[in-house]
């Protein structure tokens, strides 16, 4: 699945006075009918794309879909299969921030009202990067709530990826045969000394939190201690334990240069460039749960010849390659985003209006050398990669065929499954 995606990253700065939309900064909602187009024009079949939850959920059962019908009937009509990414780092100013309780329960209502909609919708991301989401809003400072403790993080944390479990459940009611391609950043901290070695090991751990939850795994013994003496419940963590759903699931990987980290003494980290690159970090992953994976994001800038991202482009694939020849499932590969990004430089942390030149297109939708790049990579390779095997197939169902016998067929195979699954106890210690 050669996929891009429209960057919808939605969060609050100045302690949510300010909220950075990147819909409306790369005038997405301007464009919308060109940039699907351009999507058709690359040969691309996949597009992860969500509506801005902030223009959407108006309120406790109030949903504002006008957007949103238009968006999913154009990309129906062009036969693009949409991977729904429903929670971009932001919520609705109603809802406030991630240490809002009531998120999880306000976020499962949500996605039901949109899986019943859009009932031909098969594949899902509920909330994009649980990691990033909750380091960057509780741990850094930068976003949301802004806020640096371990209490509010482990809040983030545990609101945040029971939101998406709930999520998970409620589509499944609706769609049986959902697929959740969990886009979630791929992290590594190297200790920069002897001395930094127990900081780089707790952060290695902690790396993992949200998808341990996620997936029903139960958590190292340090991060276990770590839970509960930063306000997690033994029954909150029972929960996830019991709602275990990654037999649903496709484990997306995100990789950028600035995924490596030096750890000091002191726990402080900064970037490390790349150091041991996807292949490695994905296979560390893949080791720890066993499942499909797909590359769901990655860029580069341009720079100042013009073939930066070209390069990286070419290096990514190649390492996309290296995981498969290995033995991992891989089954997908993103660019992200379709065009140029604005102030990510500074993670979203100010509005600076400054240009991010990361696209396959830039904002005045001319294709930049990486777009050309990737529409050849997507010609060259797309009937060798595995997903073209019959023995490995992503089983989706292509917007229009929704209707017809095979596919009522597979979402009837999916009740039975479901109807048989029973969550299996680990027996891994705590």
């Amino acid at each position: 699945m050669f996929c891009t995606g429209i960057e919808n990253s939605n969060p609050t700065i100045d302690h949510g006075r300010t909220r950075i939309d990147e819909m409306e900064s790369c005038r997405f909602y301007e464009h919308w009918r060109e940039d699907f187009a351009l999507v058709k024009e690359l040969g691309l079949h996949f597009l992860r794309y969500g509506p801005p939850i902030h223009r959407t959920l108006l309120g406790p059962g109030r949903h504002d879909w006008s957007f949103a019908d238009v968006t999913f009937a154009e990309l129906r009509r062009l036969r693009i299969v949409p991977i729904v990414d429903l929670c971009h780092f932001g919520l609705p100013d109603w809802l406030g921030n991630f240490q809002n309780p009531d998120f999880p329960a306000r976020f499962e209502a949500y996605v039901q009202a949109f899986a019943s909609r859009y009932p031909w919708v098969q594949l899902y991301t509920p909330v994009n990067e649980m990691f990033v989401c909750a380091t960057f809003s509780a741990k850094y400072g930068w976003w949301n709530e802004q806020e640096t403790t371990d209490r509010c993080y482990v809040t983030a944390i545990k609101h945040i990826v029971k939101a998406n479990v709930l999520a998970m459940q409620a589509i499944l009611k609706v769609r049986p045969d959902a697929i959740f391609i969990q886009s979630e950043s791929s992290e590594y901290f190297h200790a920069e000394n002897p001395a930094a070695i127990g900081p780089a090991e707790h952060l290695n751990a902690l790396r993992f939190l949200p998808l341990d939850l996620n997936y029903g795994r139960r958590v190292d013994s340090e991060v276990y201690d770590y839970l509960l003496d930063n306000g997690m419940t033994r029954e909150e963590y029972r929960f996830f334990l019991a709602h275990r759903l990654k037999q649903h699931c496709i484990m997306g990987n995100d990789y950028y240069v600035t995924n490596e980290h030096r750890v000091c003494a002191d726990g402080h980290v900064r970037a490390a460039g790349e150091v041991f690159g996807y292949d490695e970090i994905t296979r560390q992953y893949f080791d720890r749960y066993r499942l499909p994976v797909m590359h769901t994001e990655t860029n580069h800038t341009e720079g100042p010849t013009g073939q930066e991202a070209v390069n990286w482009l070419w290096k990514e694939w190649a390492n996309v390659l290296r995981v498969r020849n290995d033995g991992v499932p891989i089954v997908g590969f993103t660019w992200y985003s379709l065009t140029d990004q604005v102030d990510w430089d500074t993670a979203l942390r100010h509005r600076n209006n400054r240009v991010n030149p990361l696209g396959l297109y830039d904002l005045d939708r001319n294709i930049r050398n990486v777009g050309r790049a990737y529409r050849q990579l997507i010609s060259d390779w797309r009937h060798v990669l595995p997903t073209q095997s019959l023995c490995l197939t992503v089983p989706v169902v292509m917007p229009g065929e929704a209707g017809d016998i095979h596919a009522e067929a597979q979402r009837e195979r999916a009740r039975e499954m479901a109807h048989d699954e029973t969550p299996q106890p680990s027996t891994q210690a705590s």
